[in-house]
């Protein structure tokens, strides 16, 4: 069982983040924020996949004023990512945005971030002191490592809000270098009682950012650190959704889509296991309910296999045998055995 690290609980919206709040997911939008058509198309999508924080990126005041009529039509609370321009963040509060993420590596200068502050504390709207490898403060120690550097830069822009009675604080250290984003992790998890936003960044195409993305943030969370995740991958944000899921089950953290066991095949199959499982993939992602789904391919492990799931099929030439909550409920032709596992998976009530 993984004891989360305990931290100070603040409200994004309508989504509690930390204390005892579920690990919440986030994705951000990948359209030009100033084309409020594609982007609120593009947050809808994400919302339809279990999205429940989107950040978007405002570069100049013509976006910080597109937030306004996003934010009108979408469910999910809107983050406005800002760098450089604190002028930036006013306008976006003003907007009706429900948080603000600022770059301590760009935007330090006290009497700026005490404007913002100001703003956002009138109006309830959390920070995240955002800090990432690429843009760390020029003054830091350069004795110092990557990631104690990032602490450092995190900690002071932390003071910065709390000289100024500010406390709706979440906090985020990324770096493209997993050991680096771990150590940081681990080292400011335990001086501060803020929410940690965690995640790798720029971590690269699906293929290698999935890998390197689970490489990181998986042990965070095994260790109890983190109270809401992003994969950022170069494609479509809702693969960062569904990945990021995906981590949240595999750690008995959320379960809130299926989880697929199938076996990965091997000279005992007598079907073709990898397109039956593929089509129940395809299915499965219109299911949304946490429910275990095994389809396995032979006797070694399918019986055992199948039966432990809520729902499963163990599949053999010309028949399989359809199990749930570990139950034989069947017998079922091999042309069917799509059709038949999804029925019962669509009638399940756990």
């Amino acid at each position: 069982m993984i004891q989360r690290r305990i931290s100070k609980a603040i409200r994004i919206g309508d989504v509690i983040v930390g204390g005892n709040a579920p690990i919440a997911v986030q994705s951000m939008t990948k359209t030009d924020t100033r084309d409020v058509a594609s982007t609120v198309r593009q947050i809808k999508e994400l919302e339809d996949c279990g999205c429940e924080i989107i950040r978007s990126a405002v570069p100049d005041m013509e976006a910080a004023l597109a937030l306004a009529e996003i934010r009108k039509q979408i469910k999910i609370p809107l983050v406005a990512d800002i760098h450089f321009d604190y002028r930036l963040a006013l306008q976006a509060i003003e907007s009706g945005i429900d948080g603000l993420r600022l770059n301590p590596g760009n935007i330090s200068e006290p009497d700026k971030v005490a404007a913002v502050v100001k703003a956002a504390k009138e109006r309830g709207i959390p920070i995240r002191i955002g800090v990432n490898a690429g843009s760390l403060p020029h003054d830091i120690d350069p004795k110092l490592s990557t990631a104690q550097k990032m602490v450092v830069a995190a900690i002071r822009h932390i003071k910065l809000l709390e000289d100024r009675d500010f406390d709706l604080i979440k906090v985020s250290l990324k770096a493209f270098d997993v050991p680096t984003t771990i150590e940081a992790y681990k080292d400011i998890a335990g001086k501060i009682p803020y929410p940690l936003h965690i995640g790798i960044t720029e971590s690269g195409p699906a293929k290698s950012g999935i890998i390197r993305s689970v490489a990181g943030i998986s042990p965070l969370l095994y260790m109890g650190i983190g109270d809401t995740i992003r994969v950022s991958l170069s494609t479509n944000p809702v693969e960062e959704v569904v990945t990021a899921y995906e981590i949240l089950k595999s750690l008995n953290l959320r379960q809130y889509s299926p989880a697929l066991v199938s076996c990965p095949t091997c000279g005992r199959t007598e079907v073709n296991l990898i397109e039956i499982v593929k089509q129940v993939e395809e299915r499965l992602a219109k299911v949304n309910k946490p429910i275990k789904v095994a389809v396995m391919g032979c006797v070694v492990n399918g019986p055992g296999e199948a039966k432990d799931a809520d729902i499963g099929i163990a599949c053999g030439k010309g028949k399989g045998i359809l199990f749930k909550k570990g139950e034989k409920i069947g017998v079922v032709d091999e042309k069917d055995f799509v059709d038949v596992l999804m029925r019962e998976v669509e009638g399940f009530e756990g």
